[in-house]
This record gives C-alpha cells, structure tokens and sequence, in this order.
C-alpha cells in the first residue's frame, strides 16, 4: 500500500468507479389514451383527462379541465353550475387508480373506494377551471388495501382535499 501525500493526492488520477444505472428521475406524463388503458371509467364518468407527472409507487398529478358541456351542469345548479363535490374526490381518486394500477405487486382487478377520511371543500370548482390534483400513496397493505392523500387545486387555491381508502376487488 502506498500513501501519498497532499500535494501526491492532488494531482493523482481519479480511479474509475464502476456504478450501476440511475433510473431517469424525471416525471412521467400519461395521454388520455393511456389513462384509458389503466381505468375502466368511461363518458360521463372519466374524469381525467391528462397525468402531467407520475412517479411511479409514489404519487401522480393529473389535471381535469372542466367544461360546461359536462351533463352534471345541467342540474348542478342550472344558474350557477358548480362541480359537485363527490366529483372532484372521484376525480382525485382516478389519479390515485393510476398509481395503484401500476404497482409492481398489483396483480389485477379493480379497486374501488372502501373509505374516505379528512374530506374537506375549499372553494367551488366552476366551468372554464383547470382542475389540478395531486394524489399521493400513503401505504398499501397486503397488495389489496391502499391508503391515499389528495389535494385538488385551481390556480393554486385548494379546493378539496382527502385521505381514501381503496380496497382490491376481483
């Protein structure tokens, strides 16, 4: 064994390390298309029109823009139409289904909501906003339980948030 002194250590060769690949940690984005891919939900009840950033196990962000032309508008409420409530949870909880979904231990089916805990609206969610909901997992137990905390924002203000509960049917 050698040593060498500072002045040695200075201008000495770094040895060359042999690291394993990193995995590219750039968010994912998933279309529309995919999206139907991974849920069974369809029109009127596809909620989410675009994942901006997914990470997988961990949490996604999805967006959905809300129009007038949705039918729930029509009587909710006729002269001020405000998306409903249990609309924007199910709209975090497809977010969350994306995630669920693409767990390396998920091994098929269909989740579906066993619970809901915390829910809180903060502010109406109106035709013309983007609705942005980030959905985080919190844990999963036996590969067929999940826990999960939402958030769903327009324009940066907090509109509703949630932990929910999802439970794995055959």
């Amino acid at each position: 064994m050698t040593i060498l002194t500072t002045e040695e250590k200075k201008t000495a060769p770094i040895p060359a390390v042999e690291t394993a690949p990193v995995e590219d940690p750039t968010p994912t984005t998933i279309e529309v298309e995919e999206i139907r891919q991974l849920l069974p939900h369809r029109y009127p009840f596809a909620l989410v029109d675009r994942i901006i950033e997914y990470i997988p196990g961990k949490q996604a962000i999805g967006i959905k823009n809300v129009s007038i032309n949705e039918p729930h508008f029509q009587g909710h409420f006729p002269d001020r139409p405000i998306m409903p409530g249990v609309l924007i949870v199910e709209a975090m909880a497809q977010v969350g289904g994306v995630v669920l979904t693409q767990l390396p231990s998920h091994p098929g089916g269909l989740f579906v909501f066993a619970g809901m805990d915390k829910v809180r609206f903060r502010r109406p969610v109106v035709p013309g906003d983007q609705l942005v909901m980030t959905v985080e997992l919190l844990r999963v137990r036996g590969g067929r339980f999940g826990k999960m905390y939402g958030r769903a924002e327009v324009e940066g203000q907090v509109c509703a948030e949630a932990e929910m509960m999802f439970s794995l049917i055959d």
